[in-house]
């Protein structure tokens, strides 16, 4: 569609209107604009009104036509469609009059909306005035056209209309660039909560679809939001009014904003859209919106929110917007004829003095008659007579105007025209500040790595312009989730390559204002006090912004010429009332050949520029200055060097030598920077300072990992195949190994696919194998395309420790390699490739999850085995086994166990990392008695493998009479080829320094080896510990609570020793005693002593503990769960942490006379100053919200 066609479609959308002297005729306004295809926009502005059709053949066309669409639809109850406008009376030529649209457009580079509605308003007002305009319209059309410069920036201008003066103004270099579109009106018609919302979505590039019957509204919202992105440009599609024709472009599966027109009466669910996954549909006329689901919300939205309203509230608007239309956009017939022709104002020609554009004659006239009384009489007696002496009224009428004029000197419509453009530029401001705010250091993550710009062109599809990883580490952890999607964005990246290319060129002109607010800020010292705080900071520039309009709108910059008489032949420019004119077309065809107002105007304008650019240079730094010319200088001449395609291969090859070194120290940099993260976060759990990063998502730095082996497999291709260039080399790997496993009868051939070392547990080993690993992404149905499948491969090779391994087995293959790849790529430089390799290899020193905690909905077969203590003929049982297997992401279900197997395979949603196993049986048969060393679980795709300890029996009538347990898990690293398959062990720095001297708990319990007081107090002191340092981690970084309170060294385990210090256990030809049996005779005492009254005197405090801890005690007892008591102790203490009741309940036990008989007289429990520092270090865990494990605590009623 060319230009001047898709003008006239914008023009008149829907096509020309009929309607008769009954139905509503208010001229309407609009604007539309038109994206040429290098970018630049063309700003349209129609004024639509209705003229009387004259000519008898069409008004009884019109009727035949009506007639027959009335007789076709005879027995319809419908009105005429909206097309044909005509009222549902009918229409008869003779008695009604037909009145037909007609629209007035003024096309122009830049959006001055008011300008130009002004202007169009007063054209149709000459046209439907019953006394003639004071020129031909030709006069105002030729003056508009050829007459009235653009303003230049930073200044502001006035020129004439029909009857008004109008203004209009530029914002400087240095501020924000020209926005005319009312956001006063987007906002009351969405509201500011669901305005932020839309420009959340346009920030992250979605499909933005608004809906409006107003043509006006559409392009108000859409103008508003782009206008808001400030400093970042929406890079896509981007049609606020699209045409009926048009509507195909809906169907773009790319981001777009765009704007749709709805028909009267038509319901939103009746509108078919192609794709509405991730659209935000807007329907401006019902203020509603539709998002789409689990997108990041802006950071600080609420305060963002807030600090919005207020602006609005100063202007007296509501935040949340309101139903009420906008005022009509031009005023009622009755009105226009009311505003007949007014004489310029007083104030008006003095200005035109000053700018040098009137002679001196109408102000003489003006000063006299101010003067002169005389004068004034003659003008009085003239009035009174009848008699009218035009020039005196008008003058007259303008010295009048002056004491009607508002604030300053202005008018009402001039006063609500200068408001409308600080509320503007003051909310336009709040979001530019919160840019300023999160990228206030964007420059040092900016990667300048190009020599020139013809190399960085050419080598812009490859190259990492941005350190993202680097850049999120130093947000506040809040940001995050919005900042790591919208750096992914094509406005950011446009952003930043304009950063880049102003090395060698101008400066984008947005990016040059934020700079120099940044800088600015930095100047004054007007920033967070931290990079990673998230404290909000509200906008420090609303007054100085508005004051820089209200002083161009005061003192006019630029007067334009008046308009004039033509040089036109007599007859033409005819004045007819209610009729617009043909104009005539010779003499709008050129404009003038010398206009010497203009010339000598412009000249004086560019003398005072010029002057003040001069003293806004004198303040650069000559170094800096320097540096601008020496880039000036370059640019030409690598302008005219040769481009790479134009090269041989070898020169080629000698030109991307740099590129190649630049992706290895990349992925140098990106390795250690991941070994740093996370070898930093596991040093301060080792109480080894601390770390230098902190609320970093894991996730950013794999992403950021990603990228770069898609760039490198990138690099040199031979031919691009498909979107990801290694899920595609993977798949060509694929095809040939399959191949060949079909030919061999051994899928395992030339020692490709290789098994990891025996474990010495009971497990057989996985298979090591890209295509197994391949196939395991290629099942998940929750994956769509080929770059999420490589991801997710490279997630899954780095959690299993097989990344660099997997990668020098595809690349073993040379001779694929060599097919798919030119010499000169990365791939093929045998020495980088090797470094490269070993960079990746390094990432085996610390364990990920990234893989297991992204993909947490896709099934996952898990591999269980059960290891009894084989001691005489325990290691089997005739009764019916069963174990649920826990993890942070939920639980398996009870699994039955087939009897004497003790492995099994199940398949289940992923459940994260293993945290339990509940093991028990049904007590049936004559081997009911189990005694289980431990149980081994293995995730059979990512082959992480978790050890849960237990060593006890499980039988009524031995050990502490418990048919099940919870066992608490311990991630297992399995060995490596160099450990000569000594089997798994568990990671050293699982453990913390105090659990590596610490006594282990099968030694605790053997005669001889019992702790010391001092290592009792210790332990319960480090458990408390781990506890407080847990909860003061990033809440995404903890780790499993279930392990600090009931694991190896945990707060049960450490409470468990302290009670068990002096407690006399041994019984001779009787059972053994435990714990839970002191606290049995502890709730029967109290209860008894409850019932006779004993209790009853104590103080209130004390009586409510004793009620709390006799009605746990017995809940655990009551319960349907055959735990033990050992079990029942766990959980005790366990729900005790979680309400905060521990403390409370120690007074209780050294209270009870029960004590003296079950504990020796040096027993812990039994020595007050050892219980009050007990207490004292239990209230510390008050202020964290401890939370337990279903499988812990289910089953309990409290």
């Amino acid at each position: 569609i060319n230009f001047l066609s898709l003008s006239l479609q914008l023009c008149m959308p829907k096509g020309l209107s009929f309607r008769t002297q009954r139905d509503s005729r208010t001229p309407q306004f609009h604007s539309f604009l038109i994206t040429r295809e290098d970018g630049s926009r063309t700003y349209g502005f129609v004024h639509t009104f209705y003229e009387e059709v004259t000519s008898p053949q069409i008004c009884s066309a019109m009727q035949t036509l009506l007639q027959m669409h009335q007789a076709e639809h005879n027995a319809s109850a419908h009105n005429c469609p909206s097309s044909c406008g005509c009222s549902g009376e009918g229409y008869d030529s003779v008695r009604d009059t037909l009145y037909v649209s007609k629209a007035m457009c003024l096309i122009t580079p830049m959006p001055f909306m008011h300008a130009c509605k002004h202007f169009l308003s007063q054209v149709h007002r000459a046209v439907i005035s019953h006394q003639p305009p004071p020129l031909p319209l030709e006069s105002y059309i030729y003056n508009i056209l050829y007459e009235v410069p653009l303003p230049p920036p930073g200044r502001s201008l006035k020129f004439h209309g029909v009857y008004e003066p109008i203004l209009c103004q530029r914002p400087g270099v240095g501020e924000l660039p020209l926005a005319d579109f009312p956001l006063s009106e987007a906002f009351q018609l969405l509201g500011v909560e669901n305005l932020v919302q839309i420009f959340t979505c346009v920030l992250l590039e979605m499909q933005i679809l608004l809906y409006s019957q107003d043509y006006q509204r559409l392009m108000v919202v859409a103008e508003g939001i782009t206008t808001l992105l400030f400093p970042f440009q929406w890079q896509h599609v981007y049609v606020p009014i699209l045409p009926a024709s048009l509507l195909h472009f809906l169907d773009a599966p790319v981001p777009y904003l765009m704007g749709l027109q709805s028909k009267e009466g038509t319901d939103r669910s009746k509108l078919e859209l192609p794709q509405e996954a991730n659209l935000c549909f807007v329907d401006i006329d019902s203020h509603c919106i539709e998002l789409p689901e689990d997108f990041p919300q802006f950071p600080n939205k609420t305060e963002f929110i807030q600090e919005l309203s207020e602006v609005l509230l100063s202007f007296g608007l509501s935040p949340e917007g309101g139903s009420a239309s906008p005022e009509p956009a031009v005023s009622s017939q009755t009105s226009m004829l009311v505003k007949e022709l007014k004489s310029t104002s007083l104030s008006e020609l003095v200005d035109d003095r000053k700018n040098g554009n009137l002679g001196g004659e109408a102000l003489d006239v003006l000063e006299l008659l101010q003067v002169n009384p005389t004068l004034e009489r003659l003008q009085a007696l003239a009035k009174r007579t009848g008699v009218k002496v035009a020039r005196l009224e008008a003058l007259a009428a303008g010295q009048k105007a002056v004491g009607e004029e508002g604030v300053g000197g202005r008018s009402p419509a001039e006063e609500e025209e200068l408001r409308n453009a600080k509320l503007n530029v003051q909310l336009r401001e709040v979001f530019a500040a919160r840019f300023a705010t999160m990228f206030a250091d964007y420059e040092s993550f900016v990667i300048q790595n190009s020599p020139d710009l013809e190399s960085w062109l050419t080598n812009r599809e490859q190259m990492h312009n941005f350190d993202k990883a680097s850049f999120l580490s130093d947000q506040p952890e809040p940001y995050l989730p919005f900042l790591s999607h919208f750096i992914e964005t094509q406005m950011f990246a446009t952003f930043i390559d304009n950063k880049i290319m102003s090395q060698w060129e101008e400066k984008e002109p947005l990016l040059r204002v934020f700079d120099g607010r940044i800088e600015k800020a930095r100047l004054y010292n007007v920033r967070a006090p931290s990079l990673r705080s998230s404290v909000y900071q509200k906008c420090t520039f609303l007054k100085e912004s508005a004051q820089a309009i209200e002083q161009r709108l005061r003192k006019i910059d630029h007067t334009a010429i008046h308009p004039h008489l033509l040089d036109m032949k007599i007859g033409q420019g005819k004045y007819q009332h209610g009729f617009f004119p043909k104009l005539q077309a010779d003499v709008l065809a050129s404009g003038p050949t010398n206009n010497k107002w203009s010339n000598r105007t412009c000249s004086t304008q560019r003398r005072v520029d010029r002057h003040r650019q001069q003293n806004d240079h004198l303040v650069l730094d000559n170094d800096l200055k320097e540096k601008y010319m020496q880039e000036a200088r370059n640019l030409g001449k690598n302008l005219r060097q040769p481009k790479l395609s134009d090269l041989s291969p070898a020169v080629i090859a000698q030109t991307n030598w740099k590129f190649v070194e630049g992706l290895l120290k990349e992925c140098k940099m990106k390795t250690k920077r991941m070994l740093v993260e996370k070898m930093g976060r596991e040093a301060v759990e080792l109480g080894h300072g601390e770390a230098n990063i902190t609320g970093l998502e894991e996730n950013t730095l794999i992403a950021s990992l990603c990228d770069l082996l898609e760039r490198i497999w990138s690099h040199g291709l031979q031919v691009k195949q498909g979107k990801s260039a290694l899920w595609s080399h993977l798949l060509h790997y694929q095809t040939r190994e399959e191949k060949n496993e079909q030919l061999l009868e051994s899928p395992v051939s030339n020692g490709q696919e290789k098994r990891k070392p025996e474990s010495s547990v009971g497990l057989p080993a996985l298979r090591v194998s890209v295509i197994q690993d391949m196939r395991h992404i290629q099942s998940m149905g929750e994956i769509k395309t080929d770059v999420g499948r490589a991801r997710a491969w490279i997630r899954l090779s780095l959690e299993k420790k097989l990344l660099s391994q997997h990668l020098k087995q595809l690349l073993s293959n040379q001779a694929l390699t060599k097919k798919l790849y030119k010499r000169y790529a990365f791939l093929r430089c045998e020495e980088e490739k090797e470094q490269f390799l070993f960079h990746l290899l390094s990432l085996n020193a610390v364990d990920y999850f990234c893989f297991t905690s992204v993909f947490t909905t896709i099934m996952i077969p898990y591999r269980a085995v059960i290891i009894p203590i084989k001691k005489l003929s325990n290691a089997m049982t005739t009764s019916n086994p069963w174990l649920c297997v826990s993890g942070e992401l939920g639980d398996s279900g009870i699994l039955q166990i087939t009897k004497n197997i003790l492995e099994m395979t199940f398949d289940c949603q992923n459940l994260g990392k293993l945290t339990t196993v509940q093991l028990g049986h049904d007590n049936s048969g004559l081997l009911a008695k189990w005694l289980v060393d431990c149980v081994m679980v293995r995730n059979e795709i990512t082959g992480h493998m978790y050890k849960f300890p237990c060593g006890r029996w499980l039988g009524k009538g031995v050990d502490d009479g418990s048919l099940e347990r919870v066992l608490i898990g311990e991630f297992v690293v399995p060995c490596n080829d160099d450990d000569g398959g000594r089997g798994s062990k568990t990671p050293p720095l699982q453990r913390s320094p105090s659990q590596i001297r610490r006594i282990s708990i099968t030694s605790l319990t053997g005669r001889g080896n019992k702790p010391t007081t001092v290592q009792i107090q210790e332990s319960i002191g480090e458990a408390v510990n781990s506890i407080i340092k847990h909860f003061h981690k990033p809440e995404k970084e903890r780790g499993s609570l279930t392990v600090l309170l009931c694991g190896e060294g945990g707060l049960v385990w450490a409470l468990e020793q302290f009670f068990h210090h002096g407690f006399r256990s041994a019984r001779i030809f009787q059972k053994n005693v435990f714990v839970w049996d002191f606290y049995e005779r502890t709730v029967a005492f109290m209860e008894n002593a409850d019932q006779i009254g004993d209790l009853q005197e104590t103080p209130e405090p004390l009586g409510l503990n004793c009620e709390s801890f006799c009605r746990y005690v017995n809940a655990i007892n009551n319960m349907p769960r055959n735990i033990g008591k050992d079990g029942k102790f766990q959980l005790l203490v366990c729900l005790g942490a979680r309400d905060r009741l521990l403390p409370q309940w120690l007074p209780l036990l050294t209270e009870c006379p029960i004590i003296t008989r079950m504990y020796e007289e040096n027993a812990l429990l039994r020595d007050k100053l050892t219980v009050s520092s007990l207490i004292a270090v239990l209230e510390t865990l008050h202020d964290f919200p401890i939370t337990l494990e279903s499988s812990l605590t289910k089953s309990v009623e409290l």
